[in-house]
């Protein structure tokens, strides 16, 4: 499979991974080393080609994620979810397999920073915080979105980005549980 954009990823690992897999050109961040002048390189390739994001699903890369995302706009984010791409020490997306890369990378999401469809207050009413199983919501949200593993305070500003609204929440809470959240 030809893949048009650029791959962002993290180390050389996950370059070697996807090109296992998929005819694509990537740039390497080296971690949390990116500088300045990967960062331009970053805008330039997004410019010409379009950039995908492909990091991995831990702290540091979800630190770059937010670095490249706030400073770039239009980039395109895969996500893989840690329970994807692990060994028994570590995580990232040089592990995970090619059903889980595929499956990132026919889902990817495009963050729009002006969309506000959501508030935090949606996010406690449709029990996605303070209800004892809240992570366990998000975590199913996380996963039918695409958007990667995160917290209630990331979740919403994701969902913002990728303009979900409120009755579309709903419906897709309503698939999971029984409690018949009601759009109000």
């Amino acid at each position: 499979m030809k893949i048009k954009e650029v791959i962002v990823v993290e180390g050389k690992n996950d370059d070697l991974r996807l090109k296992q897999f998929f005819d694509c050109d990537t740039i390497i961040t080296h971690g949390l080393g990116l500088d300045d002048k990967t960062i331009e390189m970053i805008k330039e390739m997004n410019d010409k080609r379009g950039v995908i994001l492909f990091l991995d699903p831990d702290h540091p890369g979800e630190m770059i994620r937010k670095r490249l995302n706030d400073s770039i706009s239009g980039l395109k984010n895969a996500f893989v979810l840690k329970k994807n791409a692990r060994t028994t020490k570590k995580v990232g997306v040089e592990h995970a397999s090619y059903e889980v890369l595929k499956e990132a990378l026919d889902n990817l999401v495009t963050y729009d920073n002006d969309s506000r469809t959501l508030e935090m207050e949606d996010m406690y009413d449709l029990g996605l915080v303070g209800l004892d199983d809240a992570a366990i919501r998000r975590e199913y949200i996380s996963e039918k979105y695409h958007i990667g593993k995160c917290n209630a305070k990331t979740m919403l500003k994701r969902l913002n980005m990728i303009k979900v609204k409120r009755e579309e929440l709903v419906g897709v809470l309503n698939e999971r549980y029984s409690d018949s959240l009601k759009d109000e």
